[in-house]
Protein backbone atom coordinates (compact mmCIF):
# COMPACT_ATOMS: atom_id res chain seq x y z
CA UNK A 1 0.00 0.00 0.00
CA UNK A 2 3.03 2.29 0.19
CA UNK A 3 2.86 2.94 -3.54
CA UNK A 4 0.03 4.08 -5.78
CA UNK A 5 -2.63 2.61 -3.49
CA UNK A 6 -1.35 4.60 -0.51
CA UNK A 7 -1.29 7.85 -2.47
CA UNK A 8 -4.80 7.21 -3.77
CA UNK A 9 -6.02 6.59 -0.22
CA UNK A 10 -4.57 9.95 0.83
CA UNK A 11 -6.26 11.63 -2.14
CA UNK A 12 -9.63 10.17 -1.15
CA UNK A 13 -9.28 11.36 2.45
CA UNK A 14 -8.39 14.86 1.23
CA UNK A 15 -11.44 15.01 -1.01
CA UNK A 16 -13.76 13.69 1.69
CA UNK A 17 -12.74 16.74 3.74
CA UNK A 18 -13.17 19.14 0.79
CA UNK A 19 -9.62 20.48 0.92
CA UNK A 20 -8.60 22.76 -1.93
CA UNK A 21 -7.02 21.33 -5.08
CA UNK A 22 -3.78 23.19 -4.27
CA UNK A 23 -3.66 21.53 -0.85
CA UNK A 24 -4.29 18.18 -2.49
CA UNK A 25 -1.36 18.66 -4.88
CA UNK A 26 0.92 19.77 -2.04
CA UNK A 27 0.02 16.89 0.30
CA UNK A 28 0.41 14.28 -2.44
CA UNK A 29 3.76 15.74 -3.50
CA UNK A 30 5.25 15.52 0.00
CA UNK A 31 3.94 12.01 0.62
CA UNK A 32 5.33 10.79 -2.71
CA UNK A 33 8.67 12.40 -1.84
CA UNK A 34 8.55 10.75 1.62
CA UNK A 35 7.92 7.28 0.14
CA UNK A 36 10.60 7.71 -2.51
CA UNK A 37 13.16 8.94 0.03
CA UNK A 38 12.79 5.85 2.25
CA UNK A 39 11.95 3.46 -0.63
CA UNK A 40 8.99 2.05 1.25
CA UNK A 41 7.33 -1.02 -0.26
CA UNK A 42 4.62 -1.55 2.36
CA UNK A 43 2.70 0.70 4.73
CA UNK A 44 3.60 -1.48 7.72
CA UNK A 45 7.20 -0.24 7.44
CA UNK A 46 6.23 3.43 7.93
CA UNK A 47 6.81 4.75 11.46
CA UNK A 48 6.51 8.21 13.09
CA UNK A 49 10.29 8.31 13.55
CA UNK A 50 10.58 8.39 9.77
CA UNK A 51 8.83 11.76 9.80
CA UNK A 52 11.53 13.16 12.08
CA UNK A 53 14.29 11.77 9.87
CA UNK A 54 12.66 13.15 6.74
CA UNK A 55 12.19 16.64 8.21
CA UNK A 56 15.79 16.68 9.40
CA UNK A 57 16.85 15.76 5.88
CA UNK A 58 14.84 18.67 4.48
CA UNK A 59 16.29 21.07 7.04
CA UNK A 60 19.95 19.98 6.97
CA UNK A 61 20.51 18.81 3.40
CA UNK A 62 17.81 20.50 1.36
CA UNK A 63 17.96 23.60 3.62
CA UNK A 64 14.30 24.39 3.03
CA UNK A 65 12.57 27.26 4.79
CA UNK A 66 10.61 26.86 8.01
CA UNK A 67 7.33 27.29 6.12
CA UNK A 68 8.28 24.45 3.74
CA UNK A 69 9.13 22.24 6.72
CA UNK A 70 5.73 23.01 8.18
CA UNK A 71 4.02 22.23 4.89
CA UNK A 72 5.76 18.85 4.64
CA UNK A 73 4.92 18.06 8.26
CA UNK A 74 1.22 18.83 7.76
CA UNK A 75 1.12 16.60 4.68
CA UNK A 76 2.75 13.66 6.46
CA UNK A 77 0.75 14.01 9.68
CA UNK A 78 -2.45 14.06 7.62
CA UNK A 79 -1.54 10.76 5.97
CA UNK A 80 -0.50 9.16 9.28
CA UNK A 81 -3.71 10.25 11.00
CA UNK A 82 -6.33 9.61 8.33
CA UNK A 83 -4.83 6.76 6.29
CA UNK A 84 -2.43 4.85 8.54
CA UNK A 85 -4.28 5.62 11.80
CA UNK A 86 -0.95 6.20 13.56
CA UNK A 87 -0.56 8.74 16.39
CA UNK A 88 2.08 11.42 15.77
CA UNK A 89 1.60 13.52 18.91
CA UNK A 90 5.04 12.66 20.33
CA UNK A 91 7.24 13.75 17.43
CA UNK A 92 10.61 15.06 18.63
CA UNK A 93 11.46 17.16 15.59
CA UNK A 94 12.85 20.62 16.57
CA UNK A 95 10.90 23.14 14.52
CA UNK A 96 12.68 26.08 12.95
CA UNK A 97 11.27 29.39 14.07
CA UNK A 98 9.71 31.30 11.21
CA UNK A 99 11.22 34.79 10.87
CA UNK A 100 9.01 37.79 11.46
CA UNK A 101 9.04 39.74 8.22
CA UNK A 102 7.77 43.19 7.38
CA UNK A 103 6.50 43.09 3.79
CA UNK A 104 7.96 45.36 1.14
CA UNK A 105 5.40 47.67 -0.43
CA UNK A 106 5.01 50.07 -3.31
CA UNK A 107 3.79 53.61 -3.00
CA UNK A 108 0.88 54.66 -5.20
CA UNK A 109 3.10 56.00 -8.00
CA UNK A 110 5.26 52.86 -8.07
CA UNK A 111 2.26 50.52 -8.14
CA UNK A 112 0.71 52.41 -11.04
CA UNK A 113 4.05 52.50 -12.86
CA UNK A 114 4.21 48.70 -12.79
CA UNK A 115 0.56 48.36 -13.80
CA UNK A 116 1.07 50.73 -16.73
CA UNK A 117 3.64 48.28 -18.13
CA UNK A 118 1.14 45.41 -17.99
CA UNK A 119 -1.17 44.93 -20.95
CA UNK A 120 -4.62 43.57 -21.70
CA UNK A 121 -6.11 41.20 -19.16
CA UNK A 122 -2.88 41.24 -17.16
CA UNK A 123 -3.21 44.96 -16.59
CA UNK A 124 -6.76 44.45 -15.37
CA UNK A 125 -5.58 41.73 -12.99
CA UNK A 126 -2.89 44.08 -11.66
CA UNK A 127 -5.52 46.78 -11.10
CA UNK A 128 -7.66 44.34 -9.10
CA UNK A 129 -4.72 43.14 -6.99
CA UNK A 130 -3.76 46.69 -6.06
CA UNK A 131 -7.19 48.35 -6.21
CA UNK A 132 -9.11 45.70 -4.27
CA UNK A 133 -6.36 44.02 -2.21
CA UNK A 134 -7.02 40.60 -3.72
CA UNK A 135 -4.71 37.62 -3.63
CA UNK A 136 -3.74 36.43 -7.10
CA UNK A 137 -5.81 33.24 -6.83
CA UNK A 138 -8.80 35.31 -5.69
CA UNK A 139 -8.52 37.66 -8.68
CA UNK A 140 -8.24 34.77 -11.13
CA UNK A 141 -11.21 32.99 -9.50
CA UNK A 142 -13.65 35.86 -10.07
CA UNK A 143 -16.75 34.69 -11.93
CA UNK A 144 -19.13 37.00 -13.75
CA UNK A 145 -21.74 36.52 -11.02
CA UNK A 146 -19.28 37.89 -8.41
CA UNK A 147 -19.18 41.39 -9.94
CA UNK A 148 -21.66 44.00 -8.69
CA UNK A 149 -21.35 47.18 -10.75
CA UNK A 150 -24.21 48.94 -8.98
CA UNK A 151 -22.65 48.69 -5.52
CA UNK A 152 -19.09 48.59 -6.89
CA UNK A 153 -18.17 45.43 -5.04
CA UNK A 154 -16.51 42.09 -5.75
CA UNK A 155 -17.60 38.92 -4.01
CA UNK A 156 -14.70 36.63 -3.04
CA UNK A 157 -15.95 33.06 -2.75
CA UNK A 158 -13.98 30.87 -0.36
CA UNK A 159 -10.82 32.93 -0.12
CA UNK A 160 -7.96 31.82 2.10
CA UNK A 161 -9.30 29.80 5.01
CA UNK A 162 -12.50 29.13 3.02
CA UNK A 163 -13.87 32.52 4.02
CA UNK A 164 -16.25 34.53 1.82
CA UNK A 165 -15.93 38.31 1.81
CA UNK A 166 -16.90 41.41 -0.15
CA UNK A 167 -14.21 43.71 -1.56
CA UNK A 168 -14.33 47.12 -3.19
CA UNK A 169 -14.47 47.32 -6.99
CA UNK A 170 -12.18 50.13 -8.22
CA UNK A 171 -14.15 52.57 -10.36
CA UNK A 172 -11.47 52.72 -13.04
CA UNK A 173 -11.73 48.95 -13.61
CA UNK A 174 -15.41 49.02 -14.59
CA UNK A 175 -14.88 49.69 -18.32
CA UNK A 176 -12.02 47.16 -18.68
CA UNK A 177 -14.09 44.55 -16.82
CA UNK A 178 -17.05 45.11 -19.13
CA UNK A 179 -14.77 44.68 -22.14
CA UNK A 180 -13.35 41.49 -20.64
CA UNK A 181 -16.90 40.25 -20.04
CA UNK A 182 -17.63 40.68 -23.76
CA UNK A 183 -14.66 38.42 -24.48
CA UNK A 184 -16.00 35.87 -21.99
CA UNK A 185 -19.43 35.95 -23.69
CA UNK A 186 -17.89 35.29 -27.09
CA UNK A 187 -15.72 32.47 -25.75
CA UNK A 188 -18.67 30.92 -23.93
CA UNK A 189 -20.92 31.13 -27.01
CA UNK A 190 -18.26 29.32 -29.03
CA UNK A 191 -17.95 26.61 -26.34
CA UNK A 192 -21.72 26.08 -26.34
CA UNK A 193 -21.71 25.73 -30.12
CA UNK A 194 -19.16 22.93 -29.69
CA UNK A 195 -21.31 21.14 -27.11
CA UNK A 196 -19.16 22.38 -24.23
CA UNK A 197 -19.60 25.45 -22.00
CA UNK A 198 -19.19 23.99 -18.51
CA UNK A 199 -17.35 26.16 -16.01
CA UNK A 200 -14.86 24.55 -13.63
CA UNK A 201 -16.54 24.05 -10.26
CA UNK A 202 -15.62 22.41 -6.94
CA UNK A 203 -17.13 18.89 -6.80
CA UNK A 204 -19.59 19.84 -4.05
CA UNK A 205 -21.02 22.69 -6.11
CA UNK A 206 -21.20 20.62 -9.27
CA UNK A 207 -23.31 18.04 -7.44
CA UNK A 208 -25.58 20.79 -6.15
CA UNK A 209 -26.07 22.75 -9.37
CA UNK A 210 -25.85 20.02 -11.99
CA UNK A 211 -25.67 21.44 -15.54
CA UNK A 212 -26.33 25.06 -14.50
CA UNK A 213 -22.55 25.81 -14.66
CA UNK A 214 -23.15 26.03 -18.42
CA UNK A 215 -24.81 29.38 -17.76
CA UNK A 216 -22.83 32.52 -18.48
CA UNK A 217 -22.76 33.86 -14.92
CA UNK A 218 -20.68 30.86 -13.74
CA UNK A 219 -17.88 31.56 -16.21
CA UNK A 220 -14.55 32.94 -15.01
CA UNK A 221 -13.70 36.56 -15.80
CA UNK A 222 -10.24 35.41 -16.89
CA UNK A 223 -10.87 32.11 -18.72
CA UNK A 224 -8.03 29.89 -19.87
CA UNK A 225 -7.25 29.61 -23.57
CA UNK A 226 -8.10 25.91 -23.75
CA UNK A 227 -10.75 23.66 -22.24
CA UNK A 228 -9.37 20.90 -20.02
CA UNK A 229 -10.52 17.83 -18.15
CA UNK A 230 -11.64 18.62 -14.59
CA UNK A 231 -9.01 17.21 -12.15
CA UNK A 232 -11.63 15.60 -9.90
CA UNK A 233 -14.77 14.87 -11.93
CA UNK A 234 -13.20 14.48 -15.35
CA UNK A 235 -15.74 16.52 -17.37
CA UNK A 236 -14.48 18.96 -20.01
CA UNK A 237 -14.55 22.52 -18.69
CA UNK A 238 -12.89 25.90 -19.02
CA UNK A 239 -10.84 26.89 -15.99
CA UNK A 240 -9.28 30.29 -15.28
CA UNK A 241 -5.81 31.21 -16.55
CA UNK A 242 -2.85 29.77 -14.70
CA UNK A 243 -1.24 32.06 -12.07
CA UNK A 244 2.14 31.48 -13.72
CA UNK A 245 1.07 33.41 -16.82
CA UNK A 246 0.43 36.54 -14.77
CA UNK A 247 3.66 36.15 -12.82
CA UNK A 248 5.62 36.01 -16.06
CA UNK A 249 3.86 39.12 -17.38
CA UNK A 250 4.51 40.92 -14.08
CA UNK A 251 8.22 40.05 -14.18
CA UNK A 252 8.54 41.58 -17.66
CA UNK A 253 6.61 44.68 -16.57
CA UNK A 254 8.84 45.24 -13.52
CA UNK A 255 11.96 44.94 -15.69
CA UNK A 256 10.72 47.89 -17.75
CA UNK A 257 10.55 50.15 -14.69
CA UNK A 258 13.27 51.80 -12.63
CA UNK A 259 11.96 50.30 -9.38
CA UNK A 260 14.59 48.33 -7.45
CA UNK A 261 12.24 46.65 -4.98
CA UNK A 262 11.38 42.96 -5.17
CA UNK A 263 7.87 42.80 -6.57
CA UNK A 264 5.51 39.82 -6.66
CA UNK A 265 1.77 39.59 -7.22
CA UNK A 266 1.27 39.68 -3.44
CA UNK A 267 3.20 42.96 -3.21
CA UNK A 268 0.11 44.70 -4.62
CA UNK A 269 -2.02 43.36 -1.74
CA UNK A 270 0.55 44.56 0.81
CA UNK A 271 0.62 47.95 -0.91
CA UNK A 272 -3.18 48.17 -0.94
CA UNK A 273 -3.35 47.73 2.83
CA UNK A 274 -0.43 50.04 3.60
CA UNK A 275 -1.64 52.88 1.40
CA UNK A 276 -5.14 52.72 2.90
CA UNK A 277 -3.69 53.06 6.40
CA UNK A 278 -1.48 55.94 5.29
CA UNK A 279 -4.61 57.73 4.12
CA UNK A 280 -6.15 57.38 7.57
CA UNK A 281 -8.56 54.49 7.03
CA UNK A 282 -9.53 52.51 10.11
CA UNK A 283 -7.50 49.35 10.68
CA UNK A 284 -10.67 47.33 11.32
CA UNK A 285 -11.98 48.33 7.89
CA UNK A 286 -8.70 47.28 6.28
CA UNK A 287 -8.83 44.00 8.23
CA UNK A 288 -12.30 43.29 6.84
CA UNK A 289 -11.31 44.14 3.27
CA UNK A 290 -8.28 41.85 3.48
CA UNK A 291 -10.24 39.03 5.09
CA UNK A 292 -7.95 38.67 8.11
CA UNK A 293 -9.35 36.73 11.08
CA UNK A 294 -7.24 38.60 13.60
CA UNK A 295 -6.46 42.32 13.61
CA UNK A 296 -2.92 41.41 14.73
CA UNK A 297 -2.29 40.12 11.20
CA UNK A 298 -3.32 43.50 9.81
CA UNK A 299 -1.25 45.45 12.34
CA UNK A 300 1.98 44.54 10.53
CA UNK A 301 0.99 47.14 7.94
CA UNK A 302 1.03 49.91 10.55
CA UNK A 303 4.79 49.28 10.82
CA UNK A 304 5.19 49.33 7.06
CA UNK A 305 3.25 52.58 6.86
CA UNK A 306 5.39 54.12 9.59
CA UNK A 307 2.36 54.75 11.82
CA UNK A 308 4.14 53.22 14.83
CA UNK A 309 6.74 56.00 14.80
CA UNK A 310 4.30 58.64 16.13
CA UNK A 311 6.32 61.49 14.68
CA UNK A 312 9.73 60.40 16.02
CA UNK A 313 12.55 62.33 14.33
CA UNK A 314 15.99 60.92 13.64
CA UNK A 315 18.76 62.52 15.76
CA UNK A 316 20.63 63.14 12.51
CA UNK A 317 17.91 65.61 11.55
CA UNK A 318 17.99 67.65 14.76
CA UNK A 319 18.79 71.27 14.13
Amino acid sequence: MAGAGYIEAIRQQIRVRHYSYQTEKSYLYWNRYFIKYFKFTAAKHILPTHIEQFLCFLANERRVSSSTQQQALCALVFAFKHVLAIDTDNLQFPYAKAPTRIPQVLNDAEAKQVIDHLHGKYQLIGCLLYGAGLRLTEALSIRLKDIDFENRTLFVFRGKGKKDRVCILPKMTIDPIQQQMCHVRETHAHDLSQGLGMASLPPSLLKKFGTSPKQLHWQYLFPSVHCVSHPVNGYICRHHIDPTTFRKALKKAVQKTTITKRITAHTFRHSFATNLLRRGHDIRTVQELLGHNDVKTTQIYTHVAGLHQTGVQSPMDYS
